[in-house]
């Protein structure tokens, strides 16, 4: 799979599914191959995208396609439930929305703390095992649950890729989640590399009308980012950028891919003008120096046992 993952999570809500075509254009032309969605993305509205660019121009044997499940909707809400019924449900409806008979890597969403993870783990089996998904993951649990599933599925389909949450701006799974991983043999997919957008360095000066930080339904998905550690990092970034000649946005998902544990990281755009400095940052690494001064500024804490 390409070390892009084309993230889907605006489709068909704040990006139209014309806007989608072309981002999906350009992520095939520059090499991109793997597609990030879940049964949650706008209710269903990202997968259905993608399963109408399935049932058109789209050939299925040019993508990878990642779906989650794991959150179900109630008149409240989400509600993080992993049961087996609820996942196995959740991914049939999630084949019928893309158009096809399988899905390359399905992940349980979220860490449920009410359900058991035998059980969870039953259903990634049963999806393997008929043919729904090739592989099977998980997705945002913390390091100690990410290592028992995955020797929990000792003799079953092995638990292939983790995905978390990995930018500048938040490096928590270096503490636990990462070194799990590696004893485990997992993957390591990241999301939201450029920090929920903050890292393009829009919100330097103030809250732009158009972004999502002004979003009715995504103003609290950036807001943890708009604080002053946040900004001390992303005016950093903005010098090493600027002494590259690079974007800001370049720079932060280079500085993400040039991480040994990362396998893949997904990049998520509302338009396709948007998307396209993302799409250079695979060409090269970071140089040592610049790499070595992010690594400092954004240094995560570490406390006990994990601080040596």
């Amino acid at each position: 799979m390409s070390r892009l993952a084309l993230g889907t999570m605006t489709w068909s809500r704040d990006t139209s599914v014309e806007e989608a075509g072309a981002q999906l254009d350009l992520f095939l032309d520059a090499g991109g191959t793997f597609l990030d969605t879940a049964a949650s993305y706008a209710e269903g509205g990202a997968e259905a995208t993608i399963g109408a660019m399935l049932g058109g121009t789209l050939s299925r044997s040019d993508v990878q396609i990642c779906t989650k499940a794991g959150i179900r909707r109630t008149r409240t809400g989400g509600v993080i439930d992993s049961s087996r019924d609820t996942m196995l449900a959740t991914l049939d409806a999630s084949l019928e929305r893309l158009n096809t008979d399988y899905v390359d890597l399905w992940l349980v969403h979220a860490f449920d703390t009410v359900t058991p993870l035998e059980e969870t783990l039953h259903a990634l089996e049963i999806a393997v095992n008929s043919g729904r998904a090739r592989y099977v993951g998980v997705s945002n649990f913390p390091g100690w649950a990410t290592a028992r599933i995955a020797t929990m599925a000792t003799g079953r389909p092995a638990i292939a890729a983790t995905q978390c949450e990995y930018s500048l701006l938040e490096r928590g799974i270096e503490r636990e989640v990462v070194p799990a991983a590696e004893a485990t043999g997992m993957g390591v997919i990241g999301w939201a590399p450029l920090g929920r957008g903050v890292l393009t360095g829009k919100y330097l000066d103030a809250i732009p009308a158009d972004s999502r930080a002004a979003s009715e339904h995504l103003a609290g998905f950036v807001d943890p980012y708009l604080g002053e550690r946040s900004m001390t990092i992303t005016r950093a970034l903005a010098t090493a950028a600027d002494g590259l000649d690079w974007s800001m946005q370049q720079t932060a998902l280079a500085w993400a891919l040039t991480k040994d544990h990362i396998a893949a990281t997904t990049i998520g755009a509302r338009t396709a003008a948007q998307l396209v400095p993302s799409l250079k940052a695979t060409l090269q690494p970071l140089p040592d120096a610049i790499m070595d001064a992010l690594d400092e500024v954004s240094a995560p804490p570490l406390g006990y046992p994990e601080r040596r």
